[in-house]
């Protein structure tokens, strides 16, 4: 016998077994629409308004309102749009679902609704006690509610978990709380497909599979999802991800899918899809071949518009050389450049000609829309790929001529590069020397780690015009210094540039320009490189360029002299305003593992389902946040290339094991002894294996807060707590050198760039996916913690793991003792003389886990706290006021 479902708004809404499939609009929820919350967040809820008004004109049958924004009172918000609505008849006519993870929010809704709504949603994540409670009170609001699929265990991802979760909380709910089955909705979770993890291949076919089952298997029990989830991955690609929600639903709701929040203006109809595209989405929804990920995004990133594919447009091929040499380098296509190229070369009477006309008129056009803000930084890059390639196939017949003439062309200026002794990351570094090469400079890449005598000697043997410098940890900024005032000594002349992620313009007025007395020029970023070198390279703007630099960089030292610095404390006074939990009613949890344990091979698949791609688009000189740089007006769309790329390549990266992960932990007996940390070799705790000092806020502190140090997050000795720590290092770089040599070899520093980016991302995925293991196995003291990927991305768990160089630990030279004690050269992992990490995609840190734990910024200390460091550390002034140097005042 049929138990339809019953909702109503001012008219109401029978769903029953025979029911056609209902839309639930998602324009009305800010996480789900850019518009809404912006309006919103505006308090233009008149224009909020207005968007329900279409959602429901475009045949929404119920709106889904949600206002879980960080920047919003999402209570009151709720409260004032849905008294709102509900004086709109055209919108009120509709059933509400009330929306929000906070189940504050969700009451509040309930309590000024009109008709019987639906609430999305209530789950067993909190465990069955508050699952039944919150049903209870569902019911006696008298609403349906809609159930996620997600319990203690976290959510439900594979066919067996979800019928699992969906069997269980339908039975509590007709069973422990005689919840109408009919008022029901489960949700078992729809997850982005073709995101290039190979685990997530099958989210598409088992949401479908679950969705019958339940339909089978719990009499009366609707199901619903958020279709939009689907194709989170091709977000900005509006005719692949209408093809993907058209296709998904027609399969859904065959198999029983009764409703379904989505764009309800943005659905096409399955018949009318273009053949093809309609063909590869449907590989990839219902997982029918291995490569369907890679040819749905191949597809996806040339199909502009509904029925017309890009790469069927040839029509640039029918114009002269010039012009498709022009627009295979703005669109960076290589396809044909060879062939061009060649066609060129025998046009025109030099080979070099080729560079310097065609060529080079359409890296112009590239180097105008990339300083216009019209074209960034990954496509530059590629289109410095299309250059290599050109000028590859041309460099024989250059030699040639050379041989019998001298003559081949100039450069605009010869520039030497190097990442500085001591630091082993060159991403930056290579990403502005492609820059450079793309506009005619002439560029020798010393690589990483060079000491100041071979940078300087090569900018003097090969007479180099320019010398430029990078690094990424703080002690490269002393090592930058260094070479500035061995440039001086030497008498050298030639403009120095200062660039990497610790650099800074007043770091560089105020410590490296005063060393050296020619001019020092800092440059933010590779958008900016070219302008200064072709300033510095100009007879015409050098000059006047020199001098405006010189009195900006005075005007900065002037500032900064008179600048009042934080008020700092004695180290006493500091050391008595310290954090101190109570450890008279703290049990420290003891490790299930005490003493050292190696991860060897981690699974690259499971690690790339941790990876956080906010830095990822940072790599590439793209602000914004993920995921809503993808939509961003202005570089939205290079970022959602940059995207897929990078997904595709870990995909790659994953299957062909091009990289290998591994790491250790050491869990241990562990107690604080003042401002220091001292872990012991076992638990009589008389043997130190290693002393972890630490540095204490010392900066005058509001009333009430503290001066921190790491140091107080662990039982002092003197208290008789027995207290533990950890460490860890991991690395995803090892083997990465044979890619990058084969891409290289052949001149494509844009695979390069990007395997050097996934494996600084599987690195950091592989540290947060290593401590989610250490809070629930090796030590476990949170076994029961249910965060997904997401959540410990936004660090929602107890416990931190400070790494040494970051503002809480400041000190990178606790990474020698770390690595001695983790054994890590037998993993292939090691460290240079300035404390950087081999391989660059290397992660290290400490494991500290009390509740009250937290992360903060050590900031400026005194000479009394560099003083009592010095003394417990047993190191001479020199050399640690050089480690310190950026903490000192």
């Amino acid at each position: 016998m049929s138990r339809p479902m019953r909702l109503a708004g001012l008219e109401p809404l029978t769903i029953g077994d025979d029911a056609l499939f209902v839309n639930v609009g998602e324009r009305t929820n800010v996480t789900g629409s850019r518009a809404f919350a912006k309006l919103i967040l505006a308090g233009d809820f008149a224009g909020a308004v207005e968007i329900a008004r279409q959602q429901v004109g475009n045949g929404a049958q119920m709106i889904d309102v949600n206002m879980d924004e960080a920047m919003l009172d999402s209570k009151a918000a709720m409260v004032r749009f849905l008294h709102l609505i509900a004086a709109e008849p055209d919108i009120a006519r509709v059933p509400v679902m009330v929306d929000s993870s906070k189940w504050e929010v969700i009451e509040a809704g309930l309590k000024c609704v009109q008709g019987k709504p639906v609430v999305n949603s209530i789950s067993m994540k909190e465990g069955e006690a508050e699952f039944l409670r919150q049903a209870r009170l569902v019911r006696r609001y008298g609403a349906a509610a809609v159930v996620m699929s997600f319990d203690e265990k976290g959510q439900a991802d594979s066919y067996e978990r979800r019928t699992s979760v969906a069997r269980r909380a339908y039975d509590l709910l007709v069973d422990k709380v005689d919840f109408p089955p009919e008022d029901i909705i489960i949700d078992p979770n729809v997850f982005a497909i073709a995101t290039g993890i190979e685990e997530h291949a099958n989210y598409g076919l088992d949401f479908i599979r679950a969705t019958a089952w339940i339909k089978q298997h719990l009499p009366h029990a609707k199901v619903s999802g958020g279709i939009s989830n689907v194709s989170f991955s091709f977000r900005g690609n509006d005719p692949v991800r209408e093809a993907i929600h058209t296709v998904f639903l027609y399969h859904a709701i065959r198999a029983g899918l009764t409703m379904g929040i989505v764009n309800a203006g943005q659905l096409g109809v399955y018949d009318d899809l273009d053949p093809e595209l309609r063909e590869r989405v449907e590989d990839a929804v219902l997982n029918r071949r291995s490569d369907a990920t890679e040819r749905l995004v191949a597809f996806a990133e040339t199909y502009k518009a509904k029925g017309r594919k890009a790469e069927e447009d040839l029509a640039w091929r029918d114009g002269s050389v010039e012009a498709r040499l022009s627009h295979a380098l703005v669109k960076g296509i290589t396809t044909h450049i060879v062939e061009d190229t060649e066609e060129a070369r025998r046009k025109y009477p030099r080979p070099i000609q080729v560079i310097e006309g065609p060529l080079m008129a359409g890296m112009n056009v590239v180097g105008d829309l990339f300083g216009a803000g019209k074209m960034f930084l990954p496509q530059v890059v590629k289109s410095a790929r299309v250059m290599k390639q050109a000028v590859a196939h041309l460099v024989p017949f250059i030699e040639a001529e050379k041989a019998a003439s001298g003559d081949a062309g100039k450069p605009k200026g010869t520039i030497v590069m190097a990442t500085v002794k001591g630091d082993v990351h060159d991403i930056g570094k290579n990403i502005v020397g492609v820059v450079l090469q793309c506009n005619n400079f002439e560029v020798i890449d010393l690589g990483v780690m060079a000491p100041a005598q071979k940078i300087l000697d090569t900018a003097r043997e090969r007479s180099a015009d320019i010398v430029g410098l990078s690094g990424l940890i703080t002690p490269s900024l002393e090592e930058m210094a260094h070479v500035a005032h061995e440039m001086r000594r030497l008498g050298m002349r030639q403009p120095l540039l200062i660039g990497g992620a610790t650099t800074s313009r007043v770091h560089t007025a105020v410590k490296i320009a005063p060393q050296y007395d020619g001019i020092t020029v800092y440059v933010p970023d590779a958008s900016r490189a070219v302008g200064v070198a072709a300033s510095l390279m100009s007879t015409e703007l050098r000059d006047p360029y020199v001098r405006d630099v010189a009195a900006d960089y005075e005007k900065i030292r002037a500032q900064h002299a008179a600048k009042k610095g934080p008020v700092l404390i004695s180290l006493e006074a500091a050391r008595a305003n310290a954090f101190r939990p109570d450890w008279r009613d703290y049990a420290p949890p003891r490790p299930a593992l005490i003493g050292r344990r190696e991860i060897r091979n981690a699974d690259l698949s499971e690690l790339a389902r941790y990876v956080d791609w906010g830095p990822f688009f940072q790599t590439w000189e793209l602000s914004g946040s993920f995921p809503a740089i993808l939509d961003d007006p202005v570089v939205g769309e290079a970022a959602r290339n940059v995207y897929a790329e990078g997904r595709a390549m870990l995909q790659s990266i994953v299957e062909g094991r091009w990289l290998t992960a591994s790491g250790a932990i050491a869990l241990l007996p562990a107690n604080a002894v003042g401002d220091d940390i001292e872990f012991y070799a076992d638990a009589s705790r008389t043997a130190v294996a290693l002393q972890w000092r630490n540095l204490r806020q010392q900066n005058e502190r509001p009333a009430g807060k503290p001066n921190y140090c790491l140091a107080d997050f662990v039982a002092p000795k003197a208290s008789g707590v027995e207290d533990y720590a950890g460490v860890f290092a991991v690395t995803a770089g090892l083997g990465i050198e044979k890619k990058l040599a084969e891409f290289e070899a052949n001149r494509d520093d844009y695979a390069a760039i990007m395997l050097k980016a996934l494996a600084d991302r599987l690195a950091e995925a592989f540290a947060e996916w290593l401590h989610m293991r250490v809070r629930r196995e090796y030590w476990g003291y949170a076994k029961d913690e249910a965060l997904d990927s997401a959540a410990m991305i936004r660090e929602e768990y107890r416990g931190i793991r400070p790494a040494p160089g970051y503002p809480a630990c400041p000190d990178h030279t606790v990474k020698a003792p770390l690595f001695d004690l983790l054994e890590a050269r037998r993993l292939g992992m090691s460290i240079t003389e300035s404390f950087a990490m081999l391989p660059a995609a290397s992660v290290s840190g400490f494991y500290i886990a009390h509740p009250e734990a937290r992360y903060f910024a050590v900031g400026r200390i005194g000479e009394d706290q560099f003083a009592d460091f010095a003394r417990r550390a047993g190191e001479s002034d020199d050399v640690l006021r050089r480690a310190l140097a950026p903490s000192l005042a």
